[in-house]
């Protein structure tokens, strides 16, 4: 297999707007199929990927033979019927975050991607952004020593967008299975630790989390540090990601929609010496991901992100939930 031909389930407006665009252009990758019954957004992709082939249902897509891996953007809790599925059909499978809203869930994906042979993770990108890489270099090279602390910060406010997904329950809204994922997964990534002991305050609308401060405590190969997040739905848009060492900080501007939000950069402010300032303005995340996978299929290179780092993340989110101190009114 030189060149992935990939499938997109699902004509969303993230799909159109990022991955099958970082599809499109990837090296060693393919847009091949779309699976939609609206022409109008069939031609939306159409517009970027004029030969793209169109099935009317997923079902469809799946049963194509020249399809080899499928990008599954469907909302949060379709995302495991789906990965299923596709792995049944015996495609390999990239699908977005929270890849599933519960451990079990995972266990099962990881035991059918076993069985199977076959790749199937989540589309957490981060992971493949140099700043993100570059960050935990620095870490694990003891740039600031030993971590003491590490906090992060994303919001955004789309209270003004009730019928959006992210604002209803019955599609695995709310702001910790949006961008929690990314409070939480990335600082494990970077540091290696996983949260031993934890507390959460919540404010829910409707049926959804639109606010979570988190308290945890960490234990690393370094040690333990104490790490701080908050999430949140309905603030202005605000992201940021800060570690604290013995000698020193490293911070991370944009550090989840770098070129969007703004310009990844990684700071790096020790006492007694000069600050130091790394920028990433041209990195592409998305294609980077895609070009990543296919090396991975096809030759068995090294993938960043596993169904087991993305387990660890949802066996964060389920401590984060069942640690709730209610709000004082």
């Amino acid at each position: 297999m030189n060149t992935v031909n990939w499938g997109v389930l699902g004509a969303a407006k993230f799909a159109r707007e990022h991955m099958a665009r970082a599809i499109h252009e990837a090296e060693g990758a393919r847009l091949f199929a779309l699976a939609t019954r609206d022409d109008t957004k069939a031609d939306a992709f159409r517009a970027f990927s004029p030969d793209l082939k169109i099935h009317r249902d997923y079902d469809a897509l799946l049963a194509d033979p020249d399809v080899d891996a499928v990008y599954i953007p469907l909302p949060n809790h379709l995302h495991v019927e789906w990965t299923l599925k596709a792995l049944e059909a015996g495609k390999h499978v990239l699908t977005e975050k929270p890849i599933a809203m519960e451990v079990a869930e995972i266990d099962t994906l990881i035991a059918l991607r076993d069985s199977t042979g076959l790749f199937a993770t989540e589309a957490y990108m981060i992971v493949h952004h140099p700043q993100w890489r570059r960050a935990r270099d620095l870490l694990e090279e003891g740039a600031i020593g030993r971590v003491l602390h590490a906090d992060a910060a994303f919001s955004y406010d789309n209270r003004a967008d009730p019928g959006n997904i992210r604002n209803r329950p019955e599609t695995g809204g709310g702001s910790i299975p949006d961008i929690g994922v990314y409070a939480y997964g990335s600082v494990r990534w970077a540091t290696g630790a996983e949260p031993v002991a934890v507390r959460s305050r919540i404010r829910r609308e409707n049926g959804v989390d639109t606010f979570a401060q988190v308290l945890a405590d960490m234990e690393g190969p370094a040690g333990r540090f104490t790490y701080s997040a908050m999430t949140s739905m309905r603030l202005p848009a605000r992201q940021e990601v800060v570690f604290q060492g013995e000698r020193g900080l490293i911070r991370l501007t944009a550090p989840f929609n770098a070129g969007l939000f703004g310009e990844a950069q990684v700071h790096m402010l020790r006492p007694g010496k000069p600050d130091h300032v790394e920028r990433f303005p041209g990195a592409r995340q998305y294609r980077n991901q895609v070009e990543a996978f296919g090396r991975h299929i096809r030759e068995g290179a090294p993938y960043p992100w596993s169904l087991e780092d993305a387990r660890g993340t949802q066996a964060m989110i389920d401590m984060v939930l069942a640690s709730e101190i209610p709000f004082l009114e």
